[in-house]
């Protein structure tokens, strides 16, 4: 995963329950997504990844409204 700017404040905890979700959503989508750098990755499989992450936000929020 990468250090981006805007994840350099963020709390060590928060980066590491980010990074087990971000894999989460990566082997549920049968992306291979590894620690560090994952420049092998398509735009596409990239992709499918944070639209899997968004998914199970949305699908929390919505359960968690009721």
């Amino acid at each position: 995963m990468s250090k981006s700017g805007s994840s350099k404040s963020m709390v060590p905890e928060a980066r590491d329950a980010l990074d087990r979700f971000k894999m989460e959503a990566a082997a549920e989508v049968g992306v291979d997504l590894k620690q560090g750098y994952n420049g092998h990755l398509t735009s596409r499989e990239a992709g499918s990844v944070g639209g899997q992450m968004v998914k199970k936000m949305i699908e929390s929020y919505e359960r968690n409204m009721k």
